[in-house]
C-alpha cells in the first residue's frame, strides 16, 4: 500500500510544479506551496470526516434493508433500489466531475458535495414512499461520486510531499471507519429507535465534516485541463478495459452479498437483532485488518493478492448459501469475507498506479466509476434474485461471479500485472 500512495504522491509533485499558486484574501489559509513543510492536518481530518459521513451513509441500507422495506410497503428486493440509484448517480458523477467544475474553486465544490450529504440523510430520514427514498439517495450519489474522486488528490495539496502517504492513509481510515461502524450501529439504533433516526444520525455526522470543512480547508484553485477524452484513452491501453472488468466483477459479486446481509441473517441464518449485530461488527473489525493483510500481501505479490482475495470470497459465498442455519458458522465465514474483501481496494489501487504511472489520477476516476458500477450491478442483480430465490440465491449468484472474476484475472489482469511491477 505505501509503495501505490507514494507512486501517486511522487505524480501529485509534479503536477504541483506546473503553476504557482495563488495568493488568496481573507483569512481563509491558502494551499501548502511546492516544497513547503507545513502540512494542513485540520484540513486533511476534514476530508477524513466527508468520507466517514459518505460511505457510512452509503452502506447503512446494509443493515436497515428490513425495516426500512416493511415501513415503505416494499419487498426488501425493491427498497435494494436505493442502493443501486445511489451508486448509478456516483458512477456519472465520478466521471464527470472534474470536468463540470474544472474553473470552480475546489474547496466550495466539496463544502457543496458535503451540504448535499447531509440533505440526503435528511430527505431519506423523512420519506414517506419509495420515490422519496430514491430521490434521498440520489442526491447522496452525487455528493459520493464527486467527493470520493477529488479527495486523494485534495489531500496530496494539504501536506509536503513527504507526508503524502501519511495523509492518504489518514483519509482511507475513514472508509475503514464507516464499514466498522455503519452496519452494526446502523442495526442496534435502528432496532432501538427506528431506521429513520439513524439516518438523522448520519445527517448529524454529516454536518460535523461540514463544519470542520469550512474552518480547516484551504482555497484550492483548478489545476490542469481535465477531459473526458483522457479517460477514454487510459480506457483504451493494452489490459486496462480487462482490468475494469475484473474490478467491476470483484465488487459486483461483494456487493450483492453485502447489501443483503440481513436479510440472509435474518431468515437463513436465523438470528435476532443483537446478534445480528454482533456478526456485523465482526465483519467490520475483520474488513479494517484486511486492509492491513493487503499491504501484508502485497509486498510479497500483487498477482496472488489480486487472484487469492476474491478466490476466498467466492468460496465462502457458496458456502454460506449451503451452510443454512448455523449461527456461529456463519459469524466465522462472514468476518473472513470481510478480512478478505478489506485487502481487495488496496490491491486494486496499486494495480491502478503502477499500469498507469502517468495518468493516475484519471486511473483512479476509472476506478471509482467501476466500483459504483459494480454496487449498482450488485443491489440490482441482487434485488432480483432476492425475489425469486431469497437471501441464499443472492449468496450462490455472488460466489459465482467472483470466482469468474478470479478466473479472468489469472487469464488475463495477472499478466500484465507482472509487466507493470516490474
Amino acid at each position: 500500500m505505501s509503495e501505490a500512495l507514494q507512486s501517486a504522491s511522487s505524480l501529485e509533485a509534479i503536477e504541483a510544479d506546473r503553476g504557482p499558486h495563488r495568493a488568496y484574501k481573507d483569512d481563509i489559509p491558502t494551499a501548502v506551496a511546492p516544497g513547503s513543510q507545513n502540512a494542513l492536518w485540520g484540513a486533511v481530518v476534514s476530508m477524513m470526516l466527508g468520507v466517514f459521513g459518505l460511505v457510512t451513509a452509503e452502506f447503512l441500507p446494509a443493515s436497515l434493508l428490513t425495516p426500512m422495506a416493511r415501513d415503505l410497503g416494499v419487498t426488501e428486493g425493491v427498497a435494494g433500489q436505493a442502493v443501486t440509484a445511489t451508486a448509478t448517480v456516483a458512477l456519472i458523477t465520478s466521471l464527470l466531475v472534474a470536468t463540470v467544475t474544472r474553473r470552480i474553486d475546489r474547496r466550495l465544490v466539496l463544502l457543496a458535495f458535503s451540504i448535499l450529504l447531509v440533505a440526503s440523510n435528511l430527505l431519506v430520514a423523512s420519506a414517506s414512499s419509495l420515490p422519496a427514498l430514491i430521490a434521498g439517495r440520489v442526491l447522496l450519489g452525487i455528493a459520493l461520486g464527486g467527493f470520493w474522486t477529488m479527495s486523494a488528490a485534495t489531500v496530496m495539496r494539504l501536506v509536503p510531499e513527504a507526508l503524502v502517504p501519511r495523509a492518504l492513509s489518514i483519509l482511507f481510515s475513514g472508509v475503514s471507519a464507516a464499514t466498522v461502524f455503519a452496519a452494526p450501529v446502523g442495526s442496534y439504533v435502528g432496532d432501538i429507535a427506528g431506521w429513520r433516526a439513524v439516518f438523522l444520525m448520519a445527517a448529524g455526522l454529516g454536518l460535523l465534516a461540514l463544519v470542520v470543512q469550512f474552518a480547516t480547508l484551504p482555497r484550492l484553485e483548478p489545476r490542469g485541463h481535465a477531459r473526458l477524452r483522457t479517460l477514454w484513452e487510459v480506457l483504451m491501453r493494452p489490459q486496462i478495459g480487462l482490468g475494469m472488468v475484473a474490478v467491476t466483477l470483484v465488487f459486483t459479486g461483494h456487493f450483492a452479498f453485502f447489501t443483503y446481509i440481513r436479510p440472509f441473517l435474518e431468515t437463513v441464518t436465523g438470528v435476532g437483532v443483537s446478534t445480528m449485530s454482533a456478526i456485523l461488527l465482526g465483519f467490520g473489525i475483520a474488513n479494517f485488518l484486511g486492509t492491513f493483510l493487503g499491504g501484508f500481501l502485497l509486498e510479497r505479490s500483487l498477482r496472488l493478492t489480486l487472484a487469492a482475495m476474491p478466490l476466498a470470497m467466492g468460496v465462502l459465498g457458496l458456502v454460506l448459501a449451503g451452510l443454512g442455519s448455523a449461527p456461529v458458522a456463519d459469524a466465522v465465514l462472514i468476518a473472513l469475507w470481510g478480512l478478505a474483501f478489506g485487502a481487495v481496494p488496496v490491491a486494486w489501487t496499486a494495480w491502478i498506479t503502477r499500469a498507469v504511472p502517468d495518468e493516475t489520477e484519471s486511473g483512479t476516476a476509472l476506478i471509482v466509476a467501476v466500483i459504483q458500477l459494480a454496487i449498482a450491478l450488485g443491489a440490482a442483480g441482487g434485488g432480483t434474485i432476492f425475489d425469486v430465490s431469497g437471501a441464499g440465491g443472492v449468496f450462490v449468484g455472488a460466489g459465482l461471479v467472483l470466482l469468474l472474476a478470479v478466473l479472468l484475472i489469472l487469464a488475463g489482469v495477472g499478466s500484465r500485472l507482472v509487466t507493470a511491477a516490474a
